[in-house]
């Protein structure tokens, strides 16, 4: 197994992402090459610690980065040689079998989408971020990788989300929703409704429209969206988590007795703050391109690149690709059955 990953892209320099690959070539003995692109010269010296990792490290330089700021497709353009394309190419190549950056999002799902091409019959690749509820957690696809979305591609992040959720988180039989106004079968736009209709004749355990609120019932393992719809949800949530963390820490410690009382029950508040880290996860993958490709947040810690890794490691051990091709090619078959015959003109 080969990993390439781009050292450049995150907010904290490449020595925090270096050490959480560190830490995961650590845990995996089967990662037989760890590629590090970005500026060498500042990876050298992040390397001091690989001790005897260091045989299973190569370093490959490039002089470029892609900036969180810059128009995706005109940066990859512009700067053919920066970490992120050049990390993408080791994969398109076949010298790496995954890509992880906490760079650019829209740049990392650009360069796959150009470099490594769609899996045969999904016509968009989808971010899959995997959210917390009281027991476990769900997939909620697509997270951002394309704001548009047509009723065949939130079919195909239906077959993908199962897929993922099986063979990754361990579910047997995942219950997938499609993220709607109401649970009605009328309710929703025309996208959802058209949706609605194609995943009911799929060969998943599909349960229908699901609302916001339904979202950490603990009954769904997979939500189905388009990406606009998807972000926002994403990025609400994430942003309420860390705000009520920060209200409640602020009302514990308001009198005394709040902060006595808080100290008795910090091993509850520290569960909690635990079930709603994102770090825990680490990396977000984008299903639906011919290679294993995690998306990873700037702020991204070691704790979290270490986890991204690990979840990359399952994704190539569990050949989730493979398994998406198959189930790819039989839902397109058999839509194409239920569509009706063209009218022939009469003479």
């Amino acid at each position: 197994m080969r990993i390439a990953a781009d050292v450049m892209g995150g907010d904290g320099g490449c020595a925090v992402i270096i050490d959480g690959l560190l830490r995961a070539l650590g845990d995996h003995d089967h990662i037989r090459t760890m590629y590090l692109v970005g500026d060498e010269d500042a990876i050298r010296p992040a390397l001091g610690q690989a001790g005897h990792l260091a045989a299973r490290i190569e370093v490959v330089h490039s002089p470029e980065v892609l900036s969180m700021e810059e128009k995706p497709v005109e940066g990859l353009r512009r700067k053919k040689n920066c970490s992120m394309a050049m990390a993408m190419d080791l994969v398109k190549q076949g010298q790496a079998d995954a890509i992880l950056s906490a760079g650019n999002t829209g740049g990392l799902v650009a360069a796959a989408s150009i470099k490594l091409r769609t899996l045969p019959g999904v016509d968009r690749p989808g971010i899959a971020a995997v959210m917390p509820t009281k027991t476990g957690n769900f997939v909620l696809l697509d997270a951002g990788a394309n704001v548009e979305g047509k009723p065949r591609h939130l079919m195909h992040y239906a077959i993908m989300g199962d897929i993922y959720a099986r063979e990754v988180l361990g579910k047997s039989r995942p219950q997938v929703g499609l993220l709607s106004v109401g649970t009605e079968e009328g309710k929703g736009n025309d996208l959802t409704q058209e949706t609605l209709k194609q995943c009911q004749g799929l060969d998943l355990n599909f349960v229908g429209n699901v609302e916001g609120h339904d979202l950490f019932s603990e009954e769904l393992d997979v939500v189905v969206c388009n990406g606009f719809v998807g972000n926002v949800v994403l990025k609400t949530c994430e942003s309420l988590a860390l705000r009520m963390m920060s209200w409640l820490r602020d009302e514990l410690t308001a009198t005394p007795i709040r902060k006595i009382g808080a100290a008795l029950s910090k091993n509850a508040f520290r569960s909690l703050k635990n079930r709603i880290d994102t770090e825990s996860y680490g990396g977000a993958p984008l299903l639906g391109v011919n290679g294993i490709v995690t998306i990873c947040h700037g702020s991204a810690s070691a704790r979290a690149i270490r986890n991204a890794v690990q979840h990359s490691v399952e994704a190539l051990d569990h050949h989730i690709n493979e398994h998406i091709i198959d189930a790819v090619a039989r839902a397109n078959a058999k839509l194409a059955e239920a569509r009706p015959e063209p009218a022939v003109a009469q003479a």
